[in-house]
C-alpha cells in the first residue's frame, strides 16, 4: 500500500531539532513556585514513566510526519477508442421554428426534430469524441468535446430557439467547429454543419475563405446539411465546403431523410484516439494525524490520571 510514498514537504523534518532542544532546555519550573520541593518528585515520577516517554514523543514524530504530508503518485490510462472526433453545429435561428418537417409530428419544429435525431446520432456514437457548437447570429461551444453521450444529450436536450441571436453566422460556426476540433490529436476530424437558411452578410463577420482555410489547415472533413426545401439553405455555399474540405454535402427535406443523412455519415471512416495518461495524487498524511491524536491523547489522560500538573 505505501510502496512508492515519499513527502511533499520533507524539510519539515527538522522540526524535530526544536522538540529536542526543548526538552533538553526548557524545564519545568513552575510547579515547584506553588508547591514547593514537588519538582524532583515530578522529574523522577515522569522519567521513571517510559509509557509516558514513548507516547508523547510518538505523537510528536507523528504530527511531524504529518506535516511533511507524505504522498503517492498513481498513473493510470484511459483506454484508447476506436472512434472519431466530432463537432456538431447546430442552427438555433429563427428560421428552425418552421413546422412541418417531420410528417408524423407536424407540429414539431424543425429544431425540436433535429435535436431528436442527433440525440439518436450522439446515443450510437459511444466510441466517439464529441462536441457542440450552437449559432444564430453568433456561435458558441455549448460542450466541449466528451465521450460522455449522457452529458452531451443532456446539454442537447437544454437548448433551444434563438439563444444564439435569430439570424445566421454560418461561417463563423464553422470557424467555431473547427476551433474546436484545433487541440484534437485524432487523425480524422470531422465537423457536422447543419442549417436550414443563408448566412447573414451583416452578421457573419468571418468571410467564408477563412474559414475554409482553418478547416484545410486543422485537417477538419465538413459534412454541410441543408434542411428544409433546396430553395430555404445555400446549395451552393454548403457544396463549396464539402468540396474543399473533403466532406459531402447532403440535403433533407424531412425528418426521414434526415435520418437517412445521419445514417451514411455514421459509415465514416474511424481512427484511433491515443490513449491518454493521468496521475493521480493519493495523500496519506490522516494516517500518522492520527496516530499522534490518539498517542498524545493517552499522554494527557495518564499523566492527569497519575495526578501530574
Amino acid at each position: 500500500m505505501f510502496e512508492g510514498v515519499y513527502f511533499e514537504f520533507p524539510k519539515i523534518i527538522f522540526l524535530i531539532f526544536i522538540f529536542l532542544a526543548c526538552a533538553a532546555l526548557c524545564k519545568m519550573r513552575l510547579t515547584s513556585i506553588y508547591f514547593p520541593h514537588t519538582a524532583d518528585f515530578l522529574k523522577n515520577s515522569i522519567s521513571a514513566s517510559k509509557t509516558l516517554f514513548f507516547l508523547k514523543w510518538l505523537g510528536i514524530i507523528m504530527l511531524i510526519l504529518a506535516l511533511m504530508s507524505p504522498i503517492k503518485d498513481e498513473p493510470y490510462e484511459l483506454e484508447p477508442k476506436d472512434g472519431y472526433e466530432i463537432a456538431l453545429i447546430l442552427d438555433a435561428s429563427e428560421s428552425m421554428k418552421a413546422e412541418g418537417f417531420d410528417a408524423k409530428n407536424v407540429q414539431l419544429n424543425r429544431f425540436d426534430v433535429v435535436k431528436e435525431i442527433v440525440g439518436d446520432f450522439i446515443a450510437q456514437r459511444k466510441n466517439d469524441n464529441m462536441g457542440l457548437v450552437v449559432f444564430g447570429a453568433f456561435s458558441f461551444i455549448a460542450s466541449p468535446l466528451t465521450y460522455d453521450e449522457n452529458i452531451l444529450n443532456k446539454i442537447l436536450s437544454q437548448l433551444y430557439i434563438g439563444m444564439a441571436g435569430q439570424y445566421t453566422a454560418l461561417n463563423t460556426s464553422l470557424a467555431q467547429g473547427i476551433n474546436l476540433l484545433k487541440m484534437s490529436k485524432s487523425k480524422t476530424k470531422i465537423a457536422i454543419l447543419l442549417t436550414d437558411g443563408y448566412s447573414t452578410p451583416q452578421i457573419d463577420k468571418i468571410p467564408l475563405e477563412i474559414a475554409l482555410e482553418m478547416a484545410k489547415k486543422e485537417g477538419v472533413k465538413v459534412y454541410p446539411i441543408g434542411i428544409g426545401m433546396p430553395n430555404e439553405y445555400n446549395q451552393e455555399v454548403l457544396l463549396r465546403i464539402a468540396n474543399e474540405s473533403g466532406g459531402v454535402a447532403f440535403g433533407a427535406s424531412s425528418a426521414a431523410e434526415l435520418q437517412e443523412v445521419y445514417k451514411k455519415i455514421d459509415e465514416l471512416e474511424k481512427s484511433e484516439i491515443k490513449r491518454e495518461s493521468f496521475t493521480q495524487t493519493k495523500y496519506y498524511y490522516q494516517f500518522p494525524l492520527f496516530i499522534a491524536l490518539i498517542s498524545l491523547m493517552l499522554y494527557v489522560y495518564l499523566r492527569n490520571r497519575r495526578g501530574y500538573a
